[in-house]
C-alpha cells in the first residue's frame, strides 16, 4: 500500500495525464503482487522443506532407536550368566532379534526406494497381472498379522477381470502397503473389505477399514513423505512415514490414480484405478 501510493504521489507530480498515472499504478500493482505471491510461495517451500527434515529425523532416529535398543537388551541377556534358558526361552529371544532386524530392514529398504524414485531410477517392468490372483496371494501372506489383531479381511471381485500390464512386484508393493495400513490401524475385532471391480477402462481397487481414521486437517499430507498423522502416533503403531508416498509415486508412474476418503475415528477408505491398457 506505501508503494502504491508513493507511486501515485510521484506519478501525479511528473505525469499529468490521470490515466496514464492510472495505468502505472495498476502495472506496479500487478507487479508488487506478483513479487508477493513468489516471495510468500518461496517460504512454504522453506517452511515445507524444514518439517520434512524434522519429521525426517524425528521418525527416523524412533524407527531405528526402538529395534536396536530391543537388540542390545536381548543380545546383553543372551550374552550373560545371569539367567538361565531352555530352548523354548532361547528361542523366543530369537524371534525378538528378527522382528527387529526385520523392521530396521523394511526401513532402509523403504529409503531405498524412496531415493530410487526421486532419482527417476525406479522404472517398472511391463508384464501381464492378474490382480485378482495377486491380491489373494497378498491376504495370504498377511493372515498371521490380521489374526494377531483380530482383524477379518473379506475380498470381493468381480466375475472374469480382465489382466493389466504392470510391474508385479511394484503393484505388490501399493497393495501391500495399503492393506497393511489396515490392520495395523484397524481396531480390536476389526473388519476390512477389499473391493476389485471393472470400471470402463480400468481396473478399481478399494481397501475399507473401521480403524482410527484420518482427520481432516491432516487429508492434505497424506501422500507426503515421512508424514504421520497425530492419531496414528498417539497408537504407538510401527511406520516409517514413505508407504503412502511410495504407493502414490507407483500408481502414478503406471498411469492410474490413487486417493481416500476418511473420517476421524470411523476408519478409511484408500482407492486405485489402473488402465487395462
Amino acid at each position: 500500500m506505501g508503494s502504491i501510493l508513493l507511486a501515485y504521489a510521484i506519478g501525479t507530480k511528473y505525469i499529468e495525464d490521470p490515466y496514464m498515472v492510472s495505468l502505472v499504478i495498476i502495472v506496479i500493482t500487478l507487479v508488487l503482487l506478483v513479487l508477493a505471491y513468489v516471495i510468500t510461495r518461496s517460504f512454504d517451500r522453506l517452511a515445507e522443506a524444514n518439517r520434512m527434515k524434522s519429521e525426517f529425523v524425528s521418525i527416523v532416529s524412533h524407527q531405528l532407536r526402538s529395534p536396536l535398543s530391543n537388540l542390545k537388551w536381548t543380545l546383553d541377556l543372551l550374552l550373560s550368566e545371569r539367567v538361565d534358558l531352555d530352548d523354548k526361552k532361547e528361542l523366543e529371544y530369537l524371534k525378538i532379534l528378527e522382528e527387529n532386524t526385520q523392521r530396521m530392514g523394511n526401513l532402509i529398504s523403504d529409503l531405498l526406494t524412496v531415493s530410487r524414485i526421486e532419482q527417476g531410477r525406479f522404472t517398472p517392468r511391463k508384464e501381464s497381472i492378474s490382480l485378482n490372483e495377486l491380491i489373494n496371494k497378498i491376504i495370504e501372506e498377511a493372515k498371521v498379522f490380521s489374526k494377531a489383531v483380530n482383524a477379518e479381511i473379506i475380498f470381493k471381485s468381480g466375475e472374469n477381470l480382465p489382466k493389466i500390464f504392470g510391474d508385479p512386484s511394484q503393484i505388490k508393493m501399493v497393495i501391500t502397503n495399503l492393506l497393511d495400513n489396515a490392520v495395523r490401524y484397524t481396531r480390536n475385532r476389526g473388519k476390512i473389505d477389499i473391493g476389485l471391480s471393472q470400471k470402463g477402462k480400468n481396473l478399481y481397487f478399494e481397501i475399507k477399514d473401521n480403524g482410527v481414521g484420518i482427520p481432516q486437517e491432516d487429508s492434505k499430507y497424506i501422500f507426503q513423505k515421512f508424514f504421520r498423522s497425530q492419531n496414528v502416533l498417539k497408537e504407538q503403531t510401527n511406520g516409517s512415514g514413505l508407504g503412502l508416498y511410495i504407493a502414490k509415486s507407483i500408481i502414478d508412474k503406471a498411469g492410474g490414480k490413487i486417493g481416500f476418503k476418511s473420517q476421524q475415528g470411523s476408519g478409511s477408505t484408500f482407492w486405485f484405478s489402473l488402465p487395462l491398457k
